[in-house]
């Protein structure tokens, strides 16, 4: 007599983060997904479409279709789920300032293939706040794009019930060197935030709110150190508890539930020994799967060669592989939570919780999320934490196998064929997606399409909920950057603080003493201090990188000019020459430095300053490094390259060299 089959959890979601080149090529890259087991969609926007611009803006030069997938209309958005049943879709968006337009566009697309906005799953990220902290793609100021979120998940709860409208997303944050307190407190301050602003709005009728509480979900990261994350977790899980039932009266426990999403993390992935990759991806995935009582409800894993560039298919067969064999072929789902009891992850999850609790104190002294962000205070702790953690990496305090311990390795099978190892996006892409845009453009009915964007403005003036509006726009035909820029016009645009603070570091390393002699010999020749300019081209808000170089610069001893994300190649020129710079570091992490490097090389000579040296950093495949140092750049550097002090001490060499060229 055989055993009896013993009873098993119902999975997780998997799910793969992707979308590239434009919204056909994506639809393929989905549906094989789909085919080989993946259970829902996580889509990835290009930064053009994540920042509200056309395709065919100026701002949009060489990002298009880059990162993710360029969506500009609803005929793109048809494109994008062509054959894919979104009644029975599981959907995942990352997007955030737009998130309310690109909502209404798959709202407007169900419409239009007879799917009523009720029967859609999914989520939309629509976390501003880490926007303005970690990951940079926000548009507008705290207080209205506040008002946006409000509006979404007010509209949601109502007319698309099955909808989380947002996730509170801790996984910028942990990226952005968030220690566990600190991805804990944070997110916790920004589920506050929106919470306490949708109930203050009177959008919602007081016993509504459980279910608006309900309806909110996280979006967390699951680092290396997986014992740590299972602990997070549980901690987190408890202290969301507390919240919804003292602070909002919530008595339903299925509406307090600690409901979230995971991306494992991509911040550890190393460009050394990229096979390495994968063993940390499965730890990771057990940090946020191991714990059922604070087990993910849906997960998506990073390839193995995301640090070299953009995964091809296959590499995201192997990530949705890892998944389905945790789920299917492990005991994993068959047992109760197995730290029950467990007097060691007790005391670590009471620790967490504690000093959490200490810290989302504070943040709410201060005001809030939102009066946090604007006073930088949670920045300027991220900058500090990622500093530190990149110290430890470089000191060797924190090892990383491949990277700074146990470099020595054998050739890898899986990079031999070097720029084959990674999906590389054709230009083409660009120039065809511009046509496409131009041609919906000349077809539309310009009378349809003015009066929507009136009716737009208006309830942006009156207050009114924004979505209705929004998703008769989608249906007139209204384009990503029209919506957007009306919303700009009403609301104006932001800058959100850099996080890094003036004044050297007290101690410094024998290494960075030395850089500083350096910096200091130099600056007696040139007459005055060692300037460095860095700058952040295009629309790419992954600052982590360049905000590091900002600080280790300053402490070495160099002037730094550092004026924040997103500009044009003309501002950074203007910059240089108007600082008088000797050297400017640029960082572009969005795989769109072949234009944009080489576009700020040719602003740089026509304002006069063609003989600054310029050094790039960025995840660039060595052919493009190549092909940058052909074209007059002095310096390439890649995630390989951790060793702050030595670019430091590079950097100078640069300027001796440039000096000595004059």
């Amino acid at each position: 007599m055989s055993a009896p089959t013993p009873e098993r959890d119902r999975p997780w979601v998997f799910r793969t983060y992707s979308g590239h080149s434009s919204a056909k090529a994506s639809n393929a890259l989905y549906r094989s997904n789909l085919s080989k087991g993946q259970t829902g969609l996580s889509v990835a926007f290009d930064l053009p479409t994540q920042t509200g611009f056309d395709s065919d803006h100026a701002l949009a030069r060489g990002e298009v279709g880059k990162v993710g997938v360029p969506i500009s209309h609803i005929d793109d958005m048809a494109t994008l789920f062509d054959q894919i049943p979104l009644d029975r879709m599981n959907t995942s968006m990352t997007i955030n300032a737009t998130a309310a337009w690109l909502l209404s566009l798959y709202v407007a697309n169900a419409e239009r293939n007879g799917v009523d906005a009720a029967a859609l799953q999914g989520t939309t990220q629509n976390d501003i706040i880490k926007e303005y902290l970690s990951r940079g793609t926000y548009v507008f100021p705290p207080e209205p794009s506040m008002r946006l979120i409000a509006d979404m998940v007010s509209y949601t709860v109502d007319k698309i019930p099955k909808w989380n409208p947002i996730n509170i997303c801790s996984y910028h944050l942990q990226e952005a060197g968030a220690t566990p307190t600190q991805e804990i407190a944070y997110a916790m301050a920004n589920a506050i935030a929106v919470l306490d602003g949708v109930r203050d709005s009177g959008d919602v009728s007081p016993e509504v709110i459980p279910n608006v509480v309900g309806r909110i979900s996280f979006f967390l990261n699951a680092g290396i150190r997986f014992v740590e994350e299972i602990c997070k977790c549980r901690a987190m899980a408890e202290i969301w508890d507390e919240i919804t039932g003292e602070r909002y009266g919530v008595e339903n426990p299925k509406l307090r539930r600690f409901r979230y999403g995971v991306q494992v993390n991509s911040l550890g992935l190393t460009e050394a020994q990229p096979e390495n990759n994968v063993i940390r991806i499965v730890l990771e995935a057990l940090g946020v799967t191991f714990s059922k009582k604070a087990r993910c409800r849906a997960l998506q894993l990073p390839a193995w060669n995301e640090a070299l560039g953009l995964p091809r298919p296959w590499d995201q067969q192997w990530s949705l592989r890892i998944q389905q064999i945790l789920a299917y072929e492990t005991d994993l789902l068959e047992y109760p939570d197995l730290f029950d009891g467990s007097h060691v992850v007790e005391a670590k999850v009471e620790e967490l919780k504690a000093s959490a609790k200490e810290e989302l104190e504070r943040v709410l002294k201060m005001g809030g999320a939102v009066a946090a962000v604007e006073s930088a205070y949670m920045k300027q702790q991220l900058v500090a934490s990622n500093t530190r953690r990149l110290r430890a990496i470089e000191n060797g305090e924190q090892t990383v196998v491949g990277v700074n311990a146990y470099t020595e390795a054998e050739p890898s099978p899986l990079t031999d064929e070097d720029e084959q190892s990674i999906l590389v996006v054709d230009d083409s892409a660009e120039r065809d997606q511009i046509e496409a845009l131009r041609a919906f453009r000349a077809k539309r009915n310009d009378a349809e399409v003015q009066a929507a964007l009136r009716e737009l403005d208006d309830a942006l003036a009156s207050g009114r909920n924004v979505m209705p509006v929004s998703i008769r726009a989608a249906q007139a035909g209204v384009t990503t950057g029209e919506w957007s820029d009306t919303l700009r016009q009403r609301f104006g645009e932001y800058r959100a603080p850099t996080g890094v603070v003036e004044g050297r570091a007290a101690e410094a390393s024998d290494g960075t003493a030395a850089v500083r002699e350096r910096v200091q010999a130099i600056e007696a020749q040139l007459g005055r201090p060692l300037k460095l300019l860095v700058g952040k081209p295009g629309l790419d808000g992954h600052s982590n990188g360049a905000e590091q170089i900002a600080v280790k610069a300053r402490d070495v001893g160099m002037e730094v000019v550092y004026e924040g994300i997103r500009l044009t190649p003309e501002e950074i020129a203007a910059s240089a020459r108007d600082e008088g710079v000797h050297v400017i570091g640029l960082s572009i992490l969005s795989g769109s430095h072949g234009v944009l490097v080489i576009d700020v090389l040719e602003e740089l000579r026509k304002v006069g300053c063609g003989d600054v040296p310029v050094v790039v950093g960025g995840i660039i495949p060595d052919d493009d490094a190549q092909k940058l140092r052909a074209a007059g750049v002095a310096r390439v550097y890649t995630p390989k390259d951790f060793d702050l002090t030595r670019i430091m001490d590079e950097i100078v060499d640069v300027v001796a060299d440039s000096r000595a060229a004059a």
